[in-house]
């Protein structure tokens, strides 16, 4: 398997309720996947007792994730699903649910909106106070009583206070969103273009270390608005939740793609460095 390192931008240090490392994070790749157009770059599998599969691409992201969007002052309770993982709006999650609290949950949402909130947590830094609702959009009850779900990102929120923990964690949330940008002169289909172009050459540089052929890659925004494709870059950065979750919760579009553009611009000086060597020392490379 295939190594990259995704290096945190300068700002690491400034996200909000995310407390980063200064250090590197591990991003891997499948050596049997090859990259498209629709830009399926990931997938994750938990290594505890839930079988999870995370996969996303671009064509996911429509230019609005719902309909009948709910104001940013409202206040509602949201049961929650803690998850080594971060959900962006527009994302497809895939999830199989057994543990006895989480069907006991999946048989409510069935009668009522199908709506629950997925939340990043971690044993080092705890649950975090941002996620993003997942709508089931398909599910499957096996015999055994356990669900095979589809779900998709939605909007996000915060989470104002736990009003139940058993048998499954309730919260009251106030909604998320992006505020406009305080400078009028940001470009953000500037900055949103730049970000796909460092992403093209990523992909292209992380093919070569990999071994795979040098393709041209294809048109990895597919049309999105800034915001939405803000959410799609930063779904895939896999191997690097805590970053991940900085990024989810900044309520600044050009915010997120400024340091997404960081993010990968010192990935791609990474992969540069590597293809040097791997141009020297060929058989040293793996």
């Amino acid at each position: 398997m295939a190594f990259l390192q995704i290096i945190p931008s300068a700002s690491a240090s400034a996200s909000p309720s995310s407390s980063l490392p200064h250090n590197t994070f591990s991003f891997s790749l499948n050596p049997k996947f090859q990259y498209s157009t629709r830009l399926n770059i990931f997938q994750r599998r938990r290594t505890n007792s839930k079988s999870l599969l995370l996969r996303c691409s671009a064509s996911s992201f429509s230019e609005k994730h719902h309909t009948n969007s709910p104001k940013s002052d409202d206040v509602v309770e949201l049961p929650l699903f803690p998850l080594p993982l971060v959900l962006f709006p527009g994302a497809i999650l895939p999830l199989q649910i057994f543990e006895f609290r989480y069907r006991i949950m999946m048989h409510t949402l069935l009668h009522t909106d199908l709506r629950f909130g997925v939340i990043y947590s971690d044993a080092v830094s705890g649950t975090a106070d941002v996620g993003c609702v997942g709508e089931v959009i398909k599910h499957e009850r096996l015999v055994d009583d356990r669900f095979f779900l589809i779900c998709k990102g939605q909007e996000r929120f915060r989470v104002n206070k736990l009003v139940r923990t058993k048998p499954y964690l309730v919260a009251q949330v106030t909604w998320l969103e992006d505020r406009p940008s305080a400078s009028e002169d940001t470009d953000l289909d500037g900055l949103a273009d730049d970000v796909e172009t460092y992403m093209k050459d990523v992909i292209r540089l992380s093919n070569r270390l990999g071994g795979k052929p040098e393709k041209e890659v294809g048109d990895l925004r597919r049309n999105l608005f800034p915001t939405p494709f803000s959410f799609f870059v930063g779904s895939t950065f896999e191997g690097a939740p805590r970053e991940q979750q900085a990024l989810l919760e900044l309520e600044d579009t050009a915010a997120r793609l400024t340091r997404e553009k960081e993010t990968l611009r010192n990935t791609l000086n990474y992969l540069t460095a590597a293809s040097a060597v791997k141009d020297v020392f060929p058989s040293s490379s793996s």
